[in-house]
């Protein structure tokens, strides 16, 4: 009962950031010019990690749709991934948009099948320039806890690093998305 009310609310809250867009709940996505991504992504992308959803969820739910990805399946598939994958290991930020990267370099069929190789140095870039900006891209070392721990999810909690330290990993995975998104 109360994930039903949860789900609702977040849902109306989303409805809210997503407004202009009219993909809250929309199964079928529109794909998307990605040479027309603008910092309104970016600030798109922060303020769904705002309004509750996890960081991974913010990347794959705003980014998603340009490669296809509906936002209701984004924020499903990437239920799992935040917070270092609930274990503080890689940070969802990082997550989410690799897994943008995949749906934009990595093919399925005909000659380019086997893109494995480009794809994986457009993801070793995207790490290269992430932890030039904050050091690190495990949640643990990012937030200076292991939040796979009781202690460390409690000092999480108690010093807000959730509000305070991790909307500036997501603004930052958002920009160098972007970035390598138009390279």
């Amino acid at each position: 009962m109360y994930y039903e009310s949860h789900d609702r609310k977040l849902y109306k809250q989303l409805s809210n950031v997503f407004k202009d867009s009219g993909e809250v709940g929309s199964v079928v996505s529109k794909k998307q010019d990605p040479d027309a991504l603008t910092s309104e992504e970016v600030d798109q992308t922060v303020a769904c990690f705002k309004e509750g959803l996890n960081c991974t969820q913010a990347v794959l739910s705003t980014y998603g749709p340009q490669f296809g990805l509906d936002h209701k399946n984004a924020i499903k598939v990437a239920g799992a991934f935040g917070s270092g994958m609930g274990v503080g290991e890689t940070c969802g930020a990082v997550t989410g948009a690799l897994m943008v990267i995949g749906l934009k370099y990595a093919k399925v069929k005909g000659p380019s099948f086997f893109s494995k190789e480009q794809t994986q140095t457009i993801a070793q870039e995207f790490f290269k320039r992430f932890k030039a900006r904050n050091g690190a891209t495990a949640c643990k070392e990012l937030l200076g806890c292991d939040v796979n721990t009781t202690e460390g999810l409690k000092a999480a909690k108690h010093e807000k690093h959730f509000k305070k330290r991790c909307p500036k990993f997501v603004q930052d995975a958002a920009e160098i998305l972007e970035e390598i998104l138009k390279d």
